[in-house]
């Protein structure tokens, strides 16, 4: 497996920002749900969005090829176009990787578009400690560039309907001592979305739940460093996330000697 594939895979399958305001690759027809907004993963920046199409994988696959190639682009096209399928081409003059990943799920065809940055690199961040759902078929933890203290998320596509997932959500943060502060939905590509913010002294998360496909739900979690409703840090908040990363980054120096 080459290492452009291996690199989108790892990513999206472990399951400055990427060019300041790049556009993510763009499927026509499907609708597109942003993952996040800039992304470090792995110490390299990223955008991702992902969309379901009705249309055959090698027909996805062609178009983003074709596009790229005829915008004369370096484009590498990989996988057998059955189960799984991987397209990424390199804008050299930008600094940019653009690619999509394909999946077939339930009969149709999933692509995750990414933006990444070749350029950039941001400081590494501890992991975030966000919760774990039952029924989950890839989870991915992801962190801004903001210092320790800032925000840190965690995107998952876990099995059962909108409802249900909610009412392990809510369950979970309860147990970790975090209270109810709102909720709102509102309709999105015909579907519902729903926000939930939970809060407890110093720190807040807020919780994005939408259908990605029937009986899956999208759930995308963002933990920030302050219980305000302004979202600006606290300062005993950022004081305890940074002594944590500091002690966590002279554990890893200790152990590298």
């Amino acid at each position: 497996m080459s290492g452009v594939r291996m690199g989108l895979l790892c990513l999206l399958l472990a399951s400055g920002p990427a060019a300041a305001e790049q556009e993510l690759p763009i499927y026509p027809g499907t609708i597109h749900t942003r993952i996040g907004n800039d992304l470090v993963i792995g110490g390299e920046y990223y955008r991702l969005a992902y969309f379901t199409t009705t249309d055959p994988m090698d027909k996805v696959a062609l178009y983003f090829a074709k596009k790229w190639q005829d915008e004369g682009y370096p484009t590498v096209v990989e996988g057998d176009m059955k189960d799984e399928g991987v397209v990424s081409a390199l804008y050299t003059r930008e600094g940019l990787q653009r690619g999509v990943v394909l999946r077939k799920h339930l009969g149709k065809t999933v692509g995750f578009t990414v933006l990444r940055d070749l350029w950039v690199r941001p400081p590494k961040k501890p992991a975030p400690g966000l919760i774990s759902l039952e029924g989950a078929l890839y989870s991915q933890d992801l962190a801004t560039r903001d210092d320790p203290g800032g925000s840190q998320s965690r995107t998952t596509l876990v099995t059962g309907e909108l409802t249900k997932v909610q009412q392990q959500v809510n369950a979970e943060l309860e147990k970790r001592g975090y209270a109810p502060v709102r909720n709102s939905a509102m309709k999105v590509g015909g579907g519902t979305q729903l926000t939930l913010e939970h809060a407890r002294k110093g720190e807040q998360v807020v919780t994005t739940l939408s259908p990605a496909e029937e009986g899956v739900t999208a759930v995308v979690q963002m933990w920030i460093g302050s219980d305000r409703p302004d979202a600006v840090p606290n300062d005993d908040a950022v004081r305890q996330s940074r002594q944590a990363w500091e002690k966590d980054q002279s554990q890893k120096r200790e152990g590298s000697k």
